[in-house]
């Protein structure tokens, strides 16, 4: 009888626990609205009228690509960083210029799932398994940066699909979102209280300041958001993930959307499959569109950060959070649609596999060149 009880006061135990995780989950919701509030008003502050005139080292989109790549392999977030992307176009940074950003972002959260590889070290099949499903992914998000980049710069089809999208929400002679003002009550007083603090800096520093510590608070909020929703989500995200790959390659990009939102992270999403590939519980063709399906997920963080801006910029916040959504959903239709790119990511993969076998130096060459040496040399000559 006190083995039953003992079990049925568990569950009764834990609700007091999983309330105050639900709680927690929704104050660093509230958190992350604020801050990219403060990054956009920050912006401003600082900047002014010339907020086009500070980015001008962006203004290069392979310059604004490499950025992306930079910062996301740091704060190894794509979230976070395409967040204080939308904060920064709320502020007055083109959408032009923020396009290429957000296509680095995508690149830059690869290497998370490359180290994990390297717990298979160990032994060459499971290493070479491992290492093939990590940068798959990473392949596939380079090949889509090389196709779509160039499109973009020559005719410009994601910042004019995305401001087809966001027109039914501005209105002609004013850009404001007054259909999502409701948010602005609620992050106004906060924001209003923290520029009241930083004022205590001589000039524009103050607005510097407050960018500077609303991109702190981004990143405190996202990382406690994505623990909170492991700890609340991980059964059923497991759930999720035991049942649907293999299931065919739509339920499976569908399921890695899925987690991706639970978790809200896409490098745990790609990084959760990298050991069940390493140990030939999956093979990679398997795991490969569901980690296609982690890139859709993580554009539901800039999107939740684009209803916190209001004002003439609005718009503009939400059009850059839709470019990430249409670039992702694009690359997909576009690689994974097609037969012959579809497996070039695979190919590429593979191979790198082969020489990382070899030698482990090829592991260190590949995260080296792509993420430190290349990005470094066009930001220097930039």
């Amino acid at each position: 009888m006190s083995v039953q009880s003992d079990a049925l006061q568990r569950p009764q135990s834990d609700a007091p626990k999983r309330a105050f995780q639900w709680a927690a989950l929704i104050a660093m919701l509230y958190l992350l609205l604020v801050s990219v509030s403060m990054i956009g008003s920050g912006f401003k502050w600082a900047a002014g009228e010339q907020a086009k005139e500070l980015f001008e080292f962006a203004s290069n989109p392979v310059a604004g690509l490499m950025i992306g790549i930079v910062g996301t392999a740091l704060i190894q977030s794509s979230s976070t960083v395409t967040a204080i992307i939308v904060g920064l176009v709320a502020g007055g940074l083109p959408v032009s210029m923020a396009i290429p950003m957000v296509m680095g972002a995508n690149v830059g959260t690869t290497v998370t799932n490359t180290l994990v590889s390297l717990g298979h070290a160990r032994c060459k099949d499971e290493f070479r398994r491992a290492f093939t499903c990590a940068t798959v992914h990473d392949f596939f998000n380079l090949i889509a940066v090389l196709i779509f980049l160039p499109l973009e710069m020559m005719t410009g089809f994601l910042a004019k699909i995305s401001a087809w999208l966001v027109s039914p929400l501005s209105q002609a002679d004013d850009l404001s979102m007054k259909s999502l003002n409701f948010i602005k009550p609620i992050t106004k007083p906060v924001v209003n209280g923290a520029k009241s603090i930083f004022e205590i800096f001589p000039g524009n520093l103050g607005g510097v300041a407050l960018v500077l510590f609303g991109i702190l608070m981004v990143i405190i909020a996202i990382t406690f958001m994505g623990k909170l929703m492991k700890k609340l989500m991980v059964g059923k995200a497991r759930e999720v993930l035991n049942g649907a790959i293999g299931r065919g390659p739509i339920h499976s990009i569908a399921s890695g959307t899925l987690v991706t939102i639970l978790v809200q992270s896409s490098s745990t999403t790609t990084s959760l499959v990298v050991p069940l590939v390493g140990t030939n519980v999956l093979s990679v063709r398997q795991v490969y569109p569901f980690t296609l399906g982690a890139n859709i997920g993580t554009c539901i963080t800039a999107l939740l950060a684009a209803t916190a801006v209001t004002g003439p910029n609005a718009v503009f916040a939400l059009q850059i959070a839709i470019v990430h959504l249409t670039f992702n959903v694009m690359g997909i239709l576009v690689i994974f649609g097609i037969p012959f790119l579809r497996e070039l990511p695979l190919k590429c993969a593979e191979l790198l596999a082969d020489y990382a076998v070899r030698t482990k130096l090829a592991v260190a060459g590949y995260l080296g060149v792509v993420f430190v040496a290349v990005p470094g040399l066009v930001l220097s000559v930039s």
